[in-house]
């Protein structure tokens, strides 16, 4: 993780608003303060009137953020913008877990680094109770590895906390329309990954980088022990890793993956005399 993207702390307890006036704008992170809505302060002078005068109106958002500041910054935010709604506003995964299926929104801005239950195994309850929710995860952590896993857990974008308001926003209306909003650096890590190579001999069945080196190994032959000290992990983690492959597989051991490999290998080999 980067200096420039670590969590941001936990408002104090005793505080429910962000002073905006005190947030920094030069768009960094790290500083302890929320500037991703810096621009919330200059719309709160704008002649716009509050939302929710209409019965109903507005596309219904749903918050799961720890920081109460930042939290209070994001209802604040969809206070001021005409034809957007909060209907929850959740501290933690739990709260979530119990509030958000009893309303469900249309929206939920959800934070993945959350306490107790991250943000990306509540999105994945979320999403077996309500399949058609929109969640889009707003967060500091622009990693490869935590972008894909909430992709998978069923998110549909992807922002970063330093996204100005107005980005916010323009997400939550695209994921109405069917879109995946992403920070546009988070989009680029997307099509890096497709564009990477998959290492030579393994077959591409959604494994991870780190599954395609322990399966790349395991077809050399190594053992788990061999495998954990080459990787500089533990044999736990490669055993863990290998039951995600399996089941990615769809197989059920060691050698149903060494079978499978051989199989594949043998279709692609020419045959003797040149037939086809």
């Amino acid at each position: 993780m980067k200096p420039t993207d670590r969590p941001i702390p936990p408002s104090s307890p005793n505080s429910s608003k962000v002073p905006l006036s005190e947030v920094p704008t030069d768009g960094k992170l790290g500083t302890g303060k929320v500037t991703a809505l810096a621009g919330i302060a200059k719309q709160s002078s704008l002649e716009v009137q509050p939302h929710g005068s209409g019965a109903g109106a507005g596309v219904r958002i749903a918050l799961v953020e720890d920081d109460a500041g930042l939290r209070r910054s994001l209802e604040r935010l969809l206070e001021l913008s005409p034809g957007f709604r909060c209907v929850a506003s959740c501290g933690s995964g739990e709260e979530a877990l119990k509030i958000i299926p009893r309303n469900p929104p249309d929206v939920i801005l959800m934070d993945i680094h959350l306490p107790n239950r991250s943000g990306i195994e509540c999105a994945a309850l979320l999403r077996q109770q309500l399949p058609q929710l929109q969640i889009i995860m707003l967060t500091v952590y622009n990693d490869a590895d935590t972008l894909f896993k909430a992709l998978r857990a069923g998110a549909c974008g992807y922002l970063l906390k330093r996204a100005r308001p107005e980005e916010i926003l323009e997400a939550i209306h695209e994921a109405r329309r069917g879109g995946a909003p992403m920070s546009s650096e988070i989009a680029r890590q997307v099509v890096a990954a497709f564009q990477e190579p998959a290492p030579a001999g393994v077959p591409d069945d959604g494994l991870s980088r780190r599954e395609n080196e322990i399966l790349d190994l395991l077809l050399q032959g190594f053992a788990n022990k061999d495998i954990a000290a080459r990787l500089s992990i533990s044999v736990f983690t490669v055993k863990n890793h290998l039951r995600h492959i399996y089941e990615k597989l769809h197989v059920r051991s060691r050698t149903d993956v060494l079978l499978r490999f051989r199989d594949t290998r043998t279709e692609a080999e020419p045959k003797p005399g040149g037939a086809k």
